[in-house]
């Protein structure tokens, strides 16, 4: 009894605390699926939009460097060294791989400011001159801040925050997000608040739930269950066990904190149980059915048009076919090519491409029995599809009406291939009949409704797409089994990372 009240008054000193002698640093969000602020660099400073993100530990910019054909560079701000009076060179090689490939360039050391206060000097960082992918040339921010551990950090380079503390920038080892998550109708609002040195009472109600972290590197800590309405998800095997004030995860179920993911990632066979229990479905196939529905009649003008293999390939349902010597399409596949409408819009594009930059610190490359039965499931969704196309034309030329065709080739969407805990459609009129899903931590449940839960996006054809904020990841051994609590469940939660007392604390956001 006596520790309990000697932990409790510990804890409310050290949010009276953390309340003063902060540095705020503004926060914007754009579609809840980017979370970004300012940092400067070098000077006189060099302003740049960065995620500041919880799941990693390097800190990274474009760099003027780039080369010409670097289409991502050109998009965004880019560090010039040579405008820097506190620059110091490294040149080191540096690369971080990432879902949609590796992020290269080399190492550079200068100033680093934060907020008003803040001001760390010598930090080493890097100058990306390769950005792979779509993913970082539609992305708001022009880089990466990790705040994770130095135990994760590329180059074992310390990490922006750990030198903040060696400086005695912050009075207090610990920095708190707020994410919010109410948008203007132009999708980009004044998203939130990152207090660095501790946190701000304006932005949550209550006192913080805390948690041990079981492991350095990752915000990583124990996870007790994952409940749709009444029911568990996930078993507790084991019981809580203390070692050198580290809590043992050999026998429980683990969790990330991780402001550098949009979703909330679990295993793939737990997330496809879930998406199952609120209704969800594989987004592809939802997807597939709305464009039937929208663009019905152009689809079927082009099937009057095309053979079914063209078609089919045009909707990435089969290979590409094969091509004249140089290897350039044919006038009739870049037609049909030409002619399929875009169901995602650019925005959306920029949202899910965050997906595979998140979470792509964690994937490893799938092992050759199950590239094997993605391939003989792609097989048969493509002979599926070239059969309904086929199908569909004898319909036509029988004069069946275009009514009945369409509601036939509806049936094919089913066999678009799914992967397991891929992303999943949920029906926007149904959000207000799903269960509510909560997660367990430190005993203390925290509950998720299906609007906070739920993405709604604005698919730019005047009606909505929503998309289950619950995404599968297989993290490999010994790292994982792993969740990810990313901003789905971040957002409606004010979260506290406590570096120097090695522990999270959550708290309902205000």
């Amino acid at each position: 009894f006596d520790d309990a009240e000697e932990e409790e008054e510990e804890n409310a000193m050290t949010s009276k605390k953390t309340t003063e002698s902060t540095t705020k640093v503004p926060i914007a969000n754009y579609m809840d699926a980017q979370y970004y602020g300012p940092v400067e660099i070098g000077t006189p400073g060099q302003e740049f939009q960065v995620c500041f993100d919880t799941g990693s530990s390097n800190l990274w910019v474009p760099s003027s460097k780039c080369a010409f054909s670097q289409i991502p560079c050109d998009a965004h701000a880019k560090y010039d060294s040579e405008k820097s009076r506190s620059y110091k060179a490294n040149g080191e090689d540096f690369a971080i791989q990432y879902g949609s490939g590796s992020l290269s360039g080399f190492l550079s050391s200068d100033t680093v400011r934060l907020g008003d206060s803040i001001e760390i000097k010598d930090q080493k960082f890097a100058e990306a001159t390769k950005e792979p992918g779509l993913t970082f040339l539609f992305a708001k921010f022009d880089g990466i801040l990790g705040l994770g551990f130095k135990e994760i950090a590329v180059d074992g380079v310390s990490p922006v925050f750990d030198n903040a503390v060696a400086q005695k920038q912050v009075e207090i080892d610990q920095f708190s997000f707020w994410l919010n998550r109410d948008q203007d109708e132009d999708g980009v609002v004044d998203g939130g608040e990152l207090v660095f040195g501790g946190v701000d009472e304006k932005h949550f109600v209550g006192e913080h739930v805390w948690v041990d972290l079981t492991k350095k590197g990752y915000w990583q800590f124990n996870l007790d269950d994952v409940k749709v309405g009444d029911f568990s998800f996930i078993d507790d095997d084991g019981d809580d066990n203390k070692n050198e004030g580290m809590v043992s995860s050999s026998s429980k179920h683990q969790a990330i904190a991780d402001t550098g993911t949009s979703l909330l990632a679990g295993p793939s066979a737990t997330i496809d149980r879930i998406n199952n229990a609120i209704g969800a479905e594989n987004l592809m196939i939802q997807e597939c059915k709305i464009a039937i529905k929208r663009y019905g009649e152009e689809f079927l003008d082009d099937i009057e048009t095309y053979d079914s293999s063209e078609i089919c390939s045009s909707l990435n349902v089969c290979p590409a076919a094969e091509t004249i010597a140089s290897e350039k399409e044919t006038e009739d596949e870049a037609a049909v090519a030409m002619s399929r409408k875009l169901l995602m819009t650019r925005e959306e594009k920029k949202h899910r491409g965050l997906h595979g930059l998140s979470l792509g610190k964690f994937f490893k490359s799938p092992s050759k029995k199950k590239e094997a039965k993605e391939t003989k499931k792609s097989k048969v969704a493509c002979a599926a599809c070239e059969m309904a196309m086929d199908y569909a034309k004898e319909l036509l030329q029988a004069n069946v009406t275009r009514t009945v065709v369409l509601n036939k080739l509806e049936k094919v969407c089913d066999f678009v291939p799914a992967q397991t805990g891929g992303q999943a459609g949920v029906d926007c009129n149904a959000i207000d009949e799903m269960p509510n899903i909560s997660f367990t931590i430190a005993g203390k449940s925290f509950e998720l409704t299906p609007k906070q839960y739920v993405l709604e996006i604005d698919d730019g054809q005047g009606s909505n797409t929503c998309i289950s904020g619950f995404m599968g990841l297989d993290v490999p051994k010994p790292m994982g089994p792993l969740w990810i609590l990313g901003d789905v469940f971040l957002g409606p939660y004010h979260t506290v990372f406590d570096h120097g007392g090695s522990r999270v604390g959550f708290a309902k956001a205000a």
